[in-house]
């Protein structure tokens, strides 16, 4: 039995178990989703579709927002696109892992890879661990089913609790984002410490100039492009 077996990255059960951490996380991000979703006028039935279809915290809590603002169809998918755009670069960055693998199973991990899921899977990476398919999906799958469950229980509860904020539910993504660049950030520091910080302050510095150029969602994109650039460019210069 290999070694990266017995240490869980391979079977479709260690990835649920991987997952763990994300379902705590999605509880509170998706009950807050489902309870914003209600009170923007939508029903339980349109909250879970938003959550199948969309799949994207972020991305949700805008078009409920943006509901609300009463902002038309076109200006809500535009935006949606906008800022799930990101999801291109994480499947992108993760592409060459799955290269051996089948078209379906390849659109399957990147359909269904979130921030949340995507930062487990890098660590993982990251770590030397050598994951497969079977893993990746009891990550991703889990997670999915996980956030589809918890923005529909908002969504019934919604009614009760016309104030999330008033139990932090409104900082549960912010927490998570916290914890996933703590994940990011913890064994590159370590191993390569100039290259990391170099490209994290080349995200911030770019992001800073320009959201005051651009929208956010464009603004987000084109820095983490530019951090993409600056990291490979710094990685293949440590060579």
């Amino acid at each position: 039995m290999e070694e990266s077996y017995s240490k869980g990255y391979q079977s479709f059960y260690e990835g649920v178990k991987a997952c763990v951490p994300t379902i705590l996380g999605y509880l509170g991000i998706g009950l807050a989703a489902g309870i914003v979703g209600k009170g923007s006028g939508l029903s339980v039935f349109e909250i879970m579709l938003l959550s199948i279809i969309v799949y994207a915290g972020s991305a949700q809590f805008i078009i409920s927002g943006m509901i609300l603002m009463g902002s038309p169809i076109g200006p809500i998918v535009l935006t949606t696109f906008l800022v799930n755009l990101r999801h291109f670069l994480m499947s992108l960055s993760v592409a060459d892992y799955f290269k051996k693998e089948t078209m379906l199973q390849s659109i399957g991990i990147g359909t269904l890879l979130t921030d949340e899921s995507y930062g487990v899977l890098m660590t993982a990476i990251q770590n030397g661990k050598k994951v497969t398919t079977k893993w990746a999906h009891g990550l991703n799958l889990t997670a999915y089913l996980t956030w589809i469950i918890a923005t529909v229980v908002g969504g019934l509860i919604g009614d009760w609790i016309p104030n999330p904020e008033q139990f932090g539910l409104d900082f549960a993504l912010t927490a998570m984002f916290i914890g996933l660049i703590i994940l990011q950030v913890e064994l590159p520091m370590r191993k390569r410490t100039k290259q990391t910080v170099v490209t994290l302050l080349s995200v911030v510095f770019s992001l800073y100039l320009l959201m005051g150029l651009l929208s956010a969602e464009m603004s987000v994109i084109v820095a983490t492009l530019i951090g993409c650039t600056v990291g490979m460019v710094v990685n293949r210069g440590s060579n």
